[in-house]
């Protein structure tokens, strides 16, 4: 059973990403705020449900939830800033546009940048109580519920891509770096929504920074 709070007595938000090792698209991430005592037996890490089960819970979430949103970075921002910075990034969004302010945010993984919540354009003086935690989305409810909303709102914007660009197979892979995704940049080049300081053909020449 996952657990329901990390900081007792706040309101706590659970954020995580979706599409950080993809080679196109860009990286989505929700923040999640669930009610205090929350209980879903069905709620976990996203990568283990079936696609039918996350677009369930999908609906699931965003009914009980206290406030969910979804922040994005695009491509051409990922390139400029690296794919560690574009991922906090997309999780600062998802925070902004939260209609309830949280006053703690729980991430999945190990890196997070200070969050300071802003407020009639001004940010706040102090940033949230932040914490990271491994594999967080396998054990505190709110953060899998960010993970199944990321994915799911990830996968439906590669989808559509998928119909202007269907030699890429993105509608299978959404973006991975399968063979047949791979494939296909050599074939066809790369398209708007490529990730060109990714390694793109795999042939293990790195060309971006995963550092600050």
């Amino acid at each position: 059973m996952l657990l329901n709070h990390y900081y007792d007595g706040l309101i706590e938000a659970g954020c995580d990403e979706a599409g950080r090792g993809c080679l196109a698209g860009s990286v989505y991430a929700a923040a999640v705020i669930l009610p205090d005592g929350y209980e879903n037996e069905l709620l976990n890490d996203s990568k283990q449900l079936t696609e039918k089960k996350r677009y369930l819970l999908r609906e699931v979430i965003e009914r009980d939830a206290v406030a969910w949103a979804v922040g994005i970075v695009t491509p051409e921002e990922i390139d400029k800033i690296n794919i560690l910075n574009a991922s906090i990034l997309a999780m600062h969004r998802a925070l902004d546009q939260l209609k309830v302010r949280p006053q703690a945010v729980i991430v999945d993984g190990n890196r997070f940048k200070p969050y300071r919540p802003v407020v009639n354009g001004i940010a706040a003086d102090a940033p949230l109580p932040s914490t990271t935690i491994v594999k967080g989305d396998g054990k505190y409810l709110s953060i899998a519920a960010a993970s199944i909303l990321a994915k799911t709102y990830r996968d439906d914007y590669m989808n559509q891509l998928a119909d202007e660009y269907p030699q890429y197979d993105w509608r299978s892979n959404k973006g991975y770096p399968t063979k047949k995704h791979r494939d296909a940049i050599r074939q066809y080049g790369t398209t708007p929504y490529h990730r060109l300081s990714y390694n793109l053909l795999g042939d293990g020449q790195l060309s971006f920074d995963f550092g600050e």
